[in-house]
C-alpha cells in the first residue's frame, strides 16, 4: 500500500472548500491589533490570542527591531551550542523571578515547551494524568515519553482523577497535567481540589498557563496566582505567543529540576535558539505585564461584558468563566461552518472549531478578546452576532 494513500483518501478539507464554508488559513495583509486586513476588508479580529494588545505596542516592536540590529535575524543554533544570546538568560532570569521561582527555561516555541519538559521527566516507572481537554501540545510530550503510562481524566472532573489515581501503582511516579485555563472552552482548572488530590496520592503538579499568563492573578501569573495556590504546583509553563506577544515558551520550577531539563531536553538541546527579535520582544512585552495591571483588568471587563451579554441574548457559552474567551457552542459541525462565514462575511473573525478538535457534538465558535478592543468594536460585535444567531436559527 502506498504510504501517501491517506493523502489521496482525504477530502474533508476540499470539500469545505468547495462548499465555500472554509475558515482556515486566511491571510491577514494589515493589522492595528484589533482590526485587521483580511479579504480586502476590515475586520473586527475576535479569534486572536493576543489578549493584551502588545503585537503592536511601539516597546514591543521597537525591542524586536534593535536586537535584530544587535544580534541579526538568527543564532543559527541550539542553546546547548552557540545558540544562547545574554538576552536569553536575562529573558530566564526575569520570568523566574516573577513566577518567584528558582529558575527558568525558555525554548523556541510553547509546543516544544510542553514537549520537551513532560517527554523528559516521565519514563516507563511513571504515570501522567491529564484532563481530556488538554492542549495537543501536552498530549504530544506524554506520547513522546519512556513508556510513561498515560491515564486521560474527563474534562476538569475531579472525581473522575482521583477515581483513576487511587487505583495507580502507589510504588509509581506520578504527575498531574493540565492546562490552567481551557483555550477552547475560556474555564479554569479546578486547582483547589486538584492540589488536594496531588497531596493525598504523591504526585507533582505541571499546569500550562499558556491562557493564564499575564492574565490572571494580581500579578499576571496565571491561574495559580489567581486560586492563590502557586506554591502548591511543582512545574509552571506558558508562552511567548499569547499575552507576551512573541513566539516561545518556558517552563518554571526547582533549579534542580530546571537544570535537568537544559541538559536532557531533546526540543531545547535540538532546535534553533529563539531569535533574537523573539527574545527582545518578550522581555518588553513581561516588562509593561508587570508596569501595567489596567491591561488585564480593561480585558476582564471586556470578557464579563461579553459573556453577560451573549448569554442573554440565548447563546450557550458553556462553562466559561473569568477570562477573555468566550465559547459560542453551535454543536453541530456543518452549522459551526456556516455561522463562522456569516460572521466573517458581516465583518467579525472568530474561530470556528469542530472535531476532531472537539467531540462531535462539541463543535464551537471560539471568541476571545483583547485588551485593546474598544467600546465600539464590542458593540459592533455583539449586534452582528445576535443578528447572524437568529438569521441561521440558533437562538
Amino acid at each position: 500500500m502506498d504510504i501517501f494513500q491517506k493523502c489521496y483518501d482525504y477530502t474533508r478539507a476540499t470539500e469545505a472548500i468547495n462548499s465555500g464554508n472554509f475558515p482556515y488559513f486566511i491571510p491577514i495583509s494589515g493589522t492595528d491589533g484589533p482590526v485587521v486586513t483580511m479579504d480586502n476588508r476590515q475586520i473586527i479580529m475576535v479569534g486572536s490570542n493576543n489578549y493584551l494588545g502588545l503585537t503592536q505596542d511601539p516597546r514591543v516592536v521597537e525591542a524586536a527591531i534593535s536586537a535584530t540590529r544587535k544580534y541579526g535575524t538568527s543564532c543559527s543554533g541550539s542553546r546547548f551550542l552557540n545558540g544562547t544570546l545574554d538576552i536569553h538568560l536575562e529573558l530566564e532570569q526575569k520570568i523566574a523571578k516573577m513566577m518567584n521561582r528558582e529558575a527558568a527555561l525558555i525554548f523556541s516555541t510553547g509546543y516544544q515547551t510542553n514537549l520537551g519538559a513532560i517527554s523528559t521527566l516521565s519514563s516507563k516507572d511513571d504515570i501522567l494524568f491529564i484532563d481530556r481537554s488538554d492542549h495537543s501540545s501536552i498530549y504530544t510530550g506524554t506520547r513522546a515519553s519512556f513508556g510513561a503510562t498515560i491515564k486521560r481524566y474527563h474534562h476538569n472532573d475531579m472525581d473522575h482523577l482521583e477515581h483513576i489515581i487511587a487505583e495507580a501503582d502507589p510504588a509509581k511516579g506520578k504527575m498531574i497535567i493540565s492546562d490552567g485555563v481551557f483555550s477552547m472552552e475560556g474555564d479554569l482548572v479546578c486547582l483547589d481540589r486538584l492540589v488536594t488530590i496531588a497531596k493525598k496520592y504523591n504526585a507533582r503538579i505541571y499546569i500550562d498557563e499558556a491562557h493564564g499568563f499575564g492574565i490572571l492573578g494580581e500579578h499576571g501569573r496565571g491561574s495559580c496566582e489567581h486560586f492563590e495556590l502557586e506554591k502548591d504546583v511543582d512545574l509552571i509553563m506558558s508562552t511567548f505567543s499569547k499575552s507576551m506577544a512573541s513566539l516561545g515558551g518556558f517552563v518554571t520550577g526547582a533549579e534542580t529540576v530546571i537544570s535537568y531539563l537544559k541538559h536532557t531536553a531533546s526540543s531545547l538541546i535540538f532546535s534553533a535558539s529563539p531569535t533574537p527579535a523573539a527574545t527582545a520582544a518578550a522581555l518588553a512585552a513581561l516588562d509593561i505585564i508587570e508596569k501595567e495591571p489596567q491591561r488585564r483588568e480593561r480585558l476582564m471587563q471586556i470578557g464579563d461584558k461579553m459573556r453577560l451579554e451573549l448569554q442573554n441574548m440565548g447563546f450557550d457559552t458553556g462553562a466559561s468563566d473569568t477570562t477573555p474567551i468566550i465559547p459560542i457552542y453551535i454543536r453541530d459541525d456543518n452549522k459551526t461552518f456556516y455561522f463562522w462565514k456569516k460572521l466573517f462575511e458581516a465583518g467579525i473573525y472568530t474561530n470556528a472549531v469542530v472535531s476532531p478538535a472537539v467531540a462531535p457534538d462539541q463543535a464551537l465558535i471560539r471568541t476571545s478578546f483583547m485588551s485593546t478592543h474598544t467600546d465600539a468594536h464590542l458593540d459592533q460585535c455583539l449586534e452582528i452576532i445576535s443578528k447572524t444567531g437568529k438569521e441561521i436559527g440558533i437562538i
